[in-house]
């Protein structure tokens, strides 16, 4: 009993000298803000497209080829006001290459000569889409959404076509087309797409997890070496090892300062993802909470041990970098895991922020319960509880030299 009032005093203790410093306090906030509000609005997905500027060289002024441009000019995506794309005019598939080049757009369309009379006369016709490889990821929606715009208008004249062969073909009595359609003769077969749960997540909803996780683990990790390191080099550390308090109430207390920071960040993140990008948790929110928990658990053993090996402030900094640099690539936050070579998908597997990312997905995004998220969270209690077993004596043996 006394152990758990004197790590609660040590927290209120870390606590209150946090609240102490308005800078401080000021960056703890607006850090979470400033990650979500970065990271969301530099990578939109499709249902955020709007006003991207690409050029159209319609190189025919045919009835058809007209009523393509204004297709692709009015489109709007999802429940946006906005037209997906800027359309600008251009000669030639020269001239859109140098546009590009110039980054005045970033795609293009090519219109050949010949494209309505050619339709018209029942033959195949095709369109160019020009790529702006320099920036692949709105490249890839762009070239994406010409793609299934200029599908989906082929096969609307494909539609009219089919409809006027048949009502020829149906005036004949006895005309074994009869009963046919045009969508069953120009696609038999179709697919039909049904997610787990209702709507179409975008990209961001693939990141907020990963973005939460990270701010809280990162927060915990870097807050609690530089609490120690902090105490060792003002002195105060002293003070308290003097005092009749047990030494892994001591570690214990300045743990939970950390955890209660780490999960009002992740509360800010979780809020800003709701408010300003529409993200929804399908699954339970205690069971969000029970993974930060644990996820959170699996890293204070890390930070003491750093805290521990760590002299002063900036060094236990340098060493936290080492770590946090690379996890922030290998653990699935902006980039799926699977897309990754062999071996760096093996280096994923023993990170533990790894597996409370791919936790949080799996009951934010598709609304999992506790059984399908159980061999994560096991991952998360074992990792903690090791590093906790090595980090506590190593703790304790450097703070009494």
């Amino acid at each position: 009993m006394k152990i758990i009032k004197d790590l609660c005093q040590i927290a209120k203790k870390d606590l209150l000298e946090f609240t102490r410093d308005r800078l401080r306090l000021v960056t703890f906030f607006i850090m979470p803000m400033f990650m979500m509000i970065m990271v969301g609005f530099i990578f939109p997905s499709q249902n955020t497209l709007k006003n991207v500027p690409i050029g159209i060289a319609n190189q025919d002024n045919g009835s058809i080829s007209q009523q393509l441009i204004s297709t692709v000019s009015g489109l709007k995506l999802g429940d946006s006001s906005s037209t997906a794309f800027s359309v600008t005019s251009y000669d030639d598939n020269e001239a859109i290459k140098n546009a590009i080049k110039g980054q005045k757009i970033n795609g293009g369309l090519i219109i050949p000569s010949g494209f309505t009379s050619d339709i018209a006369a029942g033959k195949q016709v095709t369109v160019t889409i020009v790529e702006d490889q320099s920036n692949p990821q709105i490249s890839q929606m762009v070239d994406q959404i010409l793609n299934n715009v200029v599908s989906g208008f082929g096969q609307q004249i494909g539609l009219q076509k089919t409809n006027q062969i048949l009502t020829i073909t149906n005036s004949v009595p006895g005309s074994p087309f009869s009963k046919l359609s045009p969508q069953a003769i120009i696609a038999p077969v179709q697919a039909k797409i049904e997610g787990i749960v209702p709507g179409n997540p975008n990209y961001f909803e693939f990141v907020a997890p990963g973005i939460m996780a990270m701010i809280v683990m990162t927060a915990v990790l870097t807050g609690l070496a530089a609490s120690i390191s902090r105490e060792k080099e003002q002195g105060t550390l002293d003070g308290i090892l003097i005092s009749p308090i047990n030494r892994l109430a001591i570690i214990l207390g300045k743990a939970l300062s950390q955890s209660i920071r780490g999960l009002i960040q992740g509360a800010i993140v979780l809020f800003l993802a709701f408010l300003l990008f529409g993200v929804t948790i399908h699954g339970n929110i205690l069971l969000v909470i029970l993974i930060l928990l644990l996820g959170i658990f699996s890293f204070v053993g890390l930070g003491i041990l750093v805290s521990a090996i760590a002299t002063e402030q900036e060094t236990a900094t340098q060493l936290l970098f080492m770590f946090q640099f690379p996890m922030l690539f290998l653990s699935g936050v902006f980039f799926p895991i699977a897309l990754m070579p062999h071996f760096m998908q093996d280096i994923s597997k023993i990170i533990p922020l790894t597996y409370a990312i791919s936790a949080l997905r799996q009951v934010m995004v598709l609304g999992a319960g506790l059984g399908s998220v159980t061999t994560d969270l096991l991952i998360l209690l074992i990792f903690g509880a090791i590093t906790l077993a090595i980090s506590v004596p190593v703790f304790k043996r450097v703070i009494t030299k």
